[in-house]
Protein backbone atom coordinates (compact mmCIF):
# COMPACT_ATOMS: atom_id res chain seq x y z
CA UNK A 1 0.00 0.00 0.00
CA UNK A 2 1.30 3.41 -1.15
CA UNK A 3 2.62 5.20 2.07
CA UNK A 4 0.62 7.66 3.86
CA UNK A 5 -2.59 6.45 2.77
CA UNK A 6 -5.30 5.94 5.58
CA UNK A 7 -8.65 6.12 6.35
CA UNK A 8 -8.12 9.49 7.29
CA UNK A 9 -6.64 10.77 4.23
CA UNK A 10 -9.09 8.83 1.82
CA UNK A 11 -12.36 10.67 3.36
CA UNK A 12 -10.43 13.81 3.15
CA UNK A 13 -9.69 13.33 -0.31
CA UNK A 14 -13.70 13.20 -0.90
CA UNK A 15 -14.69 16.72 0.49
CA UNK A 16 -16.57 18.79 -1.62
CA UNK A 17 -17.00 15.93 -4.40
CA UNK A 18 -19.93 13.58 -5.29
CA UNK A 19 -18.83 11.11 -2.75
CA UNK A 20 -19.30 13.42 0.28
CA UNK A 21 -22.77 14.10 -1.16
CA UNK A 22 -23.66 10.87 -1.06
CA UNK A 23 -22.16 10.37 2.48
CA UNK A 24 -19.85 7.38 1.05
CA UNK A 25 -17.14 6.86 4.01
CA UNK A 26 -14.31 4.47 3.92
CA UNK A 27 -14.09 2.50 6.55
CA UNK A 28 -11.26 -0.33 6.18
CA UNK A 29 -7.95 -0.14 3.98
CA UNK A 30 -5.25 -2.66 3.69
CA UNK A 31 -3.53 -4.17 0.86
CA UNK A 32 -5.28 -4.56 -2.40
CA UNK A 33 -9.01 -4.36 -0.34
CA UNK A 34 -10.94 -1.42 0.30
CA UNK A 35 -14.52 -0.95 2.17
CA UNK A 36 -16.72 1.75 2.33
CA UNK A 37 -20.42 2.58 3.28
CA UNK A 38 -22.98 4.60 1.92
CA UNK A 39 -26.18 5.24 3.45
CA UNK A 40 -29.52 4.62 1.96
CA UNK A 41 -31.82 7.86 2.34
CA UNK A 42 -32.81 10.39 -0.08
CA UNK A 43 -29.70 11.65 -1.85
CA UNK A 44 -29.12 7.58 -2.51
CA UNK A 45 -32.99 6.52 -3.48
CA UNK A 46 -34.80 6.07 -6.77
CA UNK A 47 -38.85 7.41 -6.61
CA UNK A 48 -39.86 4.02 -5.17
CA UNK A 49 -37.53 4.79 -2.56
CA UNK A 50 -35.56 1.87 -3.02
CA UNK A 51 -31.33 2.10 -3.81
CA UNK A 52 -30.83 4.00 -7.08
CA UNK A 53 -28.12 2.05 -9.21
CA UNK A 54 -26.58 5.41 -10.43
CA UNK A 55 -25.51 5.62 -6.09
CA UNK A 56 -24.47 1.97 -6.16
CA UNK A 57 -22.58 2.70 -9.23
CA UNK A 58 -21.03 5.63 -7.59
CA UNK A 59 -20.18 3.98 -4.82
CA UNK A 60 -18.83 0.72 -6.76
CA UNK A 61 -16.16 3.10 -8.51
CA UNK A 62 -15.69 5.34 -5.76
CA UNK A 63 -14.41 1.87 -3.81
CA UNK A 64 -12.29 0.52 -6.84
CA UNK A 65 -10.89 4.00 -7.54
CA UNK A 66 -10.01 4.36 -3.99
CA UNK A 67 -8.44 0.92 -3.56
CA UNK A 68 -6.09 2.02 -7.15
CA UNK A 69 -4.97 5.08 -5.46
CA UNK A 70 -3.60 3.33 -2.18
CA UNK A 71 -1.66 1.23 -4.77
CA UNK A 72 0.07 3.65 -7.03
CA UNK A 73 2.77 7.03 -5.85
CA UNK A 74 -0.07 9.83 -6.19
CA UNK A 75 2.61 11.79 -7.13
CA UNK A 76 3.68 10.13 -10.22
CA UNK A 77 0.67 8.42 -11.49
CA UNK A 78 -2.81 9.63 -12.31
CA UNK A 79 -5.54 6.90 -11.91
CA UNK A 80 -8.48 7.26 -14.43
CA UNK A 81 -12.01 5.03 -14.43
CA UNK A 82 -12.72 3.95 -17.90
CA UNK A 83 -14.76 1.03 -17.44
CA UNK A 84 -17.30 0.01 -14.74
CA UNK A 85 -20.15 -2.52 -15.26
CA UNK A 86 -22.61 -3.65 -12.43
CA UNK A 87 -25.50 -6.72 -12.00
CA UNK A 88 -28.22 -5.10 -9.39
CA UNK A 89 -28.95 -8.37 -8.09
CA UNK A 90 -31.40 -7.39 -5.28
CA UNK A 91 -32.26 -4.74 -3.03
CA UNK A 92 -32.26 -4.31 0.69
CA UNK A 93 -34.59 -2.64 3.89
CA UNK A 94 -31.55 -1.68 5.71
CA UNK A 95 -30.37 1.97 6.24
CA UNK A 96 -27.20 1.71 4.65
CA UNK A 97 -24.35 -0.65 1.78
CA UNK A 98 -21.20 -1.94 1.77
CA UNK A 99 -18.93 -1.49 -1.03
CA UNK A 100 -16.34 -4.34 -0.86
CA UNK A 101 -13.36 -4.24 -3.25
CA UNK A 102 -10.93 -6.52 -4.15
CA UNK A 103 -8.16 -6.32 -6.86
CA UNK A 104 -8.38 -8.70 -9.07
CA UNK A 105 -5.76 -7.59 -11.84
CA UNK A 106 -2.79 -5.40 -10.78
CA UNK A 107 -0.85 -4.45 -13.60
CA UNK A 108 1.79 -1.53 -14.57
CA UNK A 109 -0.95 0.54 -16.19
CA UNK A 110 -4.13 -1.16 -15.31
CA UNK A 111 -5.99 -2.17 -12.31
CA UNK A 112 -9.23 -4.37 -12.51
CA UNK A 113 -11.51 -4.32 -8.93
CA UNK A 114 -14.33 -6.40 -8.03
CA UNK A 115 -16.62 -4.52 -5.91
CA UNK A 116 -19.49 -6.18 -4.13
CA UNK A 117 -22.20 -3.58 -3.05
CA UNK A 118 -23.63 -5.54 0.15
CA UNK A 119 -26.12 -4.56 3.08
CA UNK A 120 -24.69 -5.03 7.14
CA UNK A 121 -26.31 -8.72 6.79
CA UNK A 122 -23.64 -9.89 3.74
CA UNK A 123 -26.29 -9.89 1.36
CA UNK A 124 -25.46 -8.85 -1.80
CA UNK A 125 -27.48 -6.56 -3.78
CA UNK A 126 -24.64 -5.60 -6.38
CA UNK A 127 -21.55 -6.83 -8.54
CA UNK A 128 -19.56 -4.78 -9.92
CA UNK A 129 -16.56 -4.77 -11.93
CA UNK A 130 -14.05 -2.08 -12.56
CA UNK A 131 -10.98 -0.81 -14.83
CA UNK A 132 -8.68 1.60 -14.41
CA UNK A 133 -6.01 3.39 -16.11
CA UNK A 134 -3.11 3.76 -14.18
CA UNK A 135 -1.03 7.12 -15.81
CA UNK A 136 1.96 9.07 -15.29
CA UNK A 137 1.49 12.42 -14.20
CA UNK A 138 2.55 14.62 -16.73
CA UNK A 139 5.28 17.55 -15.94
CA UNK A 140 4.13 21.14 -15.19
CA UNK A 141 5.42 22.91 -18.29
CA UNK A 142 7.35 25.79 -17.28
Amino acid sequence: MAENFNLEMLNKLCKNTMMEHLGIEFIDVSEGRIVAKMPIDSRTVQPMKRLHGGATMALAESVGSAGSITLVDPTMFNVLGVEISGSHVATTSEKEVFGIGTIVHRGKTSHVWEIRIEDKNGKLISFCRLTNRIVPVKPVEK
